[in-house]
């Protein structure tokens, strides 16, 4: 089995609708995401998924969440945009348009250079 991971970010704001704290309120981040694919068969070439395609494929999901606000942009205009929900939001995305000689594996969604969440299904 081959892995391969790609990471890419995006700049948005968003608020936690019903948290008990600060991060109820507006604020911003500087999201990292990476996203980590597997496969088991190697192209005529030698290659699992190219990391160029993978970079085009993230780059494609994160651009519909950059420099907007969260809340305001489906789902999260009802569902809550937690990092959570955006790791799996992004992994759904991914999953559904992706080469069937891959698997996506798992999305990881740092909110900052410290606080990191992974979701794996």
């Amino acid at each position: 089995m081959y892995e391969l991971s790609v990471r890419d970010h995006f700049d948005a704001a968003h608020s936690l609708r019903g948290y008990p704290g600060e991060c109820h309120r507006l604020h911003g981040h500087t999201w990292d995401v990476e996203v980590t694919v597997a496969g088991e068969k190697l192209d005529e070439i030698g290659i699992v998924y190219d990391f160029k395609r993978l970079k085009d494929d993230l780059r494609t999901v994160l651009d519909d969440y950059d420099h907007v606000f969260l809340d305001e942009v489906p789902p999260f205009d009802t569902l809550n945009p937690t990092a959570e929900n955006l790791a799996r939001i992004i992994y759904e995305r991914l999953a559904a348009g992706m080469d069937p000689a891959v698997t996506v594996r798992e999305v990881a969604v740092w909110e900052s250079p410290i606080a990191k969440l992974v979701y794996r299904p």
